[in-house]
């Protein structure tokens, strides 16, 4: 990693990120947990994970390094927490794809964002990607509409807006380490579910899809989240994450066969191709 750029090294990390997330969505369908439960276990689960392991590296620095975010942590602990929330009610109230369609409008709202508060505009390829991948958005939202399911949608793009605020949050705070706040806001999502949870009962095939995607699909990827837009900018970190919008509803098209519209499909493939081309671009650059 030392011999990386700050761009291939923020590079990876968002990629390695956006792999271990794509089958989250199917995860979250696989389980037989009411909502609620899902919420809990997704919080406490990568809580416990990650607060051991950052306590075997940095031991009591640990609180030291949480404390010293300041207003930064702050605000990456509500985003974080909102996020964790939103995203699994809203899978929950929707189809996969719509869902994954909202969050994909995020580095729009990061690229925008990041003008005003960090005054870093976004280069050319970056815009043009920005602009494409949004057409390509509203082309597979068009045909969602006529499912209505509002609630989910709109709670997809909350997720959305959150992890654009948290993106350029991390950015604009280059110099502190934020993995600590996003461990507290992982606490802050188990504590809040709590109070509307029905039963703790891992059952069946959920003694293993969920330990398996707290950890796989939640706690590896929100840490490399983190770490990775301290290297690329906020709205290059989120645009990774649009592969997600067409990685995730084929899983589950593949596994339980809630078959993605041809919308979806179309706009996927221009999604990726346009992640394709504005990577190897920027590291051609670098």
């Amino acid at each position: 990693m030392n011999n990386l750029t700050n761009q291939q090294k923020g590079s990876l990390l968002a990629f390695t990120a956006v792999l271990f997330i794509t089958p989250d969505s199917l995860f979250i369908r696989l389980s037989n947990l009411d909502t609620w439960g899902l919420v809990f276990y997704r919080g406490m689960i990568p809580f416990f994970t990650v607060f051991l392991v950052m306590l075997l590296i940095y031991r009591l620095s640990f609180f030291k390094i949480l404390f010293s975010s300041g207003y930064h942590g702050l605000i990456y602990v509500g985003t974080f927490s909102v996020t964790n929330i939103t995203f699994v009610v809203s899978i929950q109230n929707t189809n996969v794809a719509n869902t994954l369609v909202m969050i994909a409008t995020a580095p729009m709202l990061s690229a925008i964002l990041g003008v005003f508060f960090l005054k870093e505009p976004p280069d050319r390829k970056t815009w043009i990607s920005i602009i494409i991948t949004f057409l390509a958005v509203i082309y597979i939202f068009f045909d969602s509409l006529r499912l209505g399911n509002f609630y989910g949608d709109i709670l997809g793009f909350v997720t959305a807006i959150g992890l654009a605020i948290g993106a350029v949050t991390i950015r604009s705070a280059r110099s502190k380490n934020l993995v600590p706040a996003a461990v507290v806001g992982k606490l802050f999502v188990a504590i809040f579910a709590l109070f509307f949870i029905e039963s703790f009962n891992l059952e069946n095939r959920d003694t293993i899809i969920v330990p398996l995607m707290c950890i796989l699909c939640v706690a590896i990827p929100f840490v490399l989240v983190t770490i990775a837009p301290r290297f690329i900018p906020a709205a290059e970190v989120n645009l990774f994450f649009l592969l997600e919008t067409i990685i995730g509803p084929i899983w589950v098209w593949l596994i339980i066969k809630e078959q993605p519209s041809i919308e979806t499909l179309y706009g996927g493939a221009v999604i990726i191709t346009t992640i394709a081309i504005h990577s190897f671009l920027k590291l051609r650059n670098q």
